[in-house]
């Protein structure tokens, strides 16, 4: 079997080498000798950068260790200047930390020296064929929409596509970060990659999951979801890979696995990031080989599955812990779709909560058909933690309860609406009056008097310390709820854990 989660490439990729050492760009040169690759080799980030502006690459393999500047300086301006290439970097530094920093910073991959000839060919390969796939998304014109022409006949706007004005797929919304969705979504479907899906509870990456698998040729076979976090650890490997009867306390029977439920179809991991490091190695040897052996049974299976995988967790985070094994993660994360909150979504969060609202009025026999103009805009203007599944647990919630023809703020639940009509914060409030030192005085003090000043004044990182523990604590030690909260990513709490860790010493 051939491994469908690394695409051949279509075209020839032209690579920008910065490397200081000679001997080293030799043998990555070598590495790269009778690949269908054009390599340019340059010494210093100064040099990089005059390559860069030129235009003419695809992808970047980058030292950190540079002369002149440092590696992340050139990604820096990169950045600045507008240039969105996959960036892979070489680092000698042995820490997994600096990596994941340099990822942070945009990088798409790291490769730590001194590295096989066989991980080089799979990051660029992946990155390469990754690349083209969001370029190709980003250029794609709104097909659909141009063969479909609007409800009146005539033919659709040109800037927007019709499937993502109405629904595709499953999803309802039109805002500019579910139009990327989309396009990544048709983009993935065409071919056999592997997909990764990030995002927060209840942002629907199952449903991402479906959309991919329904619009691909792989439509006619089942789409087998594993839920990686529901199944216990002991139980999982059967209900992956099956088991023969007899194979441990409780096989009465043979039982058909997932992966073998996927043969022709899509394999959907769920909550990717809660599986076993056992399991995970024994998932990256299906992957690599496309056998498996069915737990007490010595005779290999062999199938044509497509992998879809999804977390709410950040991955980076896991690898670097040491939860997650790399490897796999490189396996897995060929194509990234990110999925928004709902809270980045815009008025989104209205159309999907009036689809709701149809159907559970429909389902409940309730004559409920619109949101008044509070209701809507305490929709809007609440920071939504759950998603679309708190959203959708708030309609229902409202259409059970309420009466009449139109949902108002007041019949939906706090704190999304308010009996007294005023609108919840979008986050939640700090937990102490940010920049006070102590209980609010009511007088401020003179700002000539450097010592009131001192005594009334907090440093910054004083308060943001208190602000993201208090935030933890709160939430009995979830990081990634606290974050949800005060409005930031998860990355970004664990980072400012481990340097107060540090400075602890």
């Amino acid at each position: 079997m051939t491994d469908d989660t690394t695409p051949t490439l279509m075209d020839t990729g032209r690579i920008l080498l910065v490397e200081d050492t000679p001997a080293l760009a030799r043998t990555y040169k070598g590495f790269l000798r009778g690949e269908d690759f054009v390599v340019d080799h340059v010494e210093t980030g100064t040099a990089a950068r005059e390559a860069l502006k030129k235009g003419e690459h695809d992808l970047v393999l980058l030292d950190l260790r540079l002369p002149d500047i440092p590696g992340e300086e050139v990604m820096a301006g990169m950045r600045r200047d507008g240039i969105d290439l996959p960036v892979i970097v070489i680092t000698a530094q042995g820490s997994v930390g600096v990596a994941v920093e340099a990822m942070r910073s945009g990088a798409v991959d790291f490769l730590m020296k001194p590295f096989t000839e066989e991980r080089l060919l799979h990051s660029i390969r992946a990155h390469l064929d990754q690349s083209r796939f969001l370029k190709a998304a980003a250029r794609r014109p709104a097909e659909t929409a141009a063969g479909a022409g609007t409800g009146s006949g005539g033919p659709a706007p040109a800037a927007r596509d019709e499937t993502a004005t109405h629904d595709f797929t499953g999803f309802i919304g039109d805002s500019v970060p579910m139009q990327a969705v989309y396009r990544l979504i048709r983009s993935a479907a065409s071919s056999n990659a592997t997909v990764f899906i990030t995002g927060e509870s209840g942002t629907g990456k199952e449903v991402c999951a479906s959309a991919i698998h329904d619009s691909s040729a792989r439509a006619k076979r089942k789409l087998v979801p594993i839920n990686c976090a529901a199944i216990p650890g002991d139980l999982m490997e059967s209900e992956i890979f099956g088991h023969v009867k007899g194979a441990f306390t409780g096989a009465t029977a043979d039982k058909v696995g997932a992966a073998q439920l996927a043969d022709g179809g899509t394999l959907f991991l769920d909550e990717i990031c809660e599986m076993s490091p056992h399991l995970q190695t024994k998932l990256l040897r299906f992957i690599q080989t496309g056998t498996f052996n069915p737990v007490g049974k010595a005779d290999t299976v062999t199938v044509d599955t497509r992998f879809i995988c999804a977390t709410n967790r950040d991955p980076l985070e896991e690898v670097a812990a040491g939860r997650f094994r790399e490897d796999l993660y490189y396996r897995l994360h060929v194509i990234p779709i990110a999925m928004p909150a709902l809270r980045d979504r815009g008025a989104d969060v209205v159309r999907i909560a009036e689809g709701f609202l149809r159907d559970y009025a429909a389902e409940e026999g309730k004559s409920l058909e619109k949101f008044s103009d509070a209701a809507r805009q305490a929709l809007l203007d609440y920071g939504w933690p759950g998603n679309v599944r708190q959203l959708q647990n708030i309609v229902r919630h409202a259409v059970v309860f309420g009466e009449g023809e139109e949902v108002t703020a007041a019949m939906l639940r706090a704190p999304v609406g308010q009996a007294s009509g005023a609108q919840p914060p979008r986050k939640a409030p700090a937990p102490a009056p940010a920049g006070a030192r102590g209980p609010a005085s009511t007088s401020a003090p003179d700002p000539g008097d450097l010592n009131a000043l001192a005594a009334a004044i907090r440093p910054l990182d004083d308060v943001e310390r208190e602000a993201i523990e208090q935030a933890v604590s709160l939430c009995g030690g979830d990081v990634r709820k606290a974050a949800v909260f005060l409005g930031v990513s998860p990355a970004t709490i664990y980072r400012k854990q481990k340097s107060w860790r540090e400075a602890k010493g």
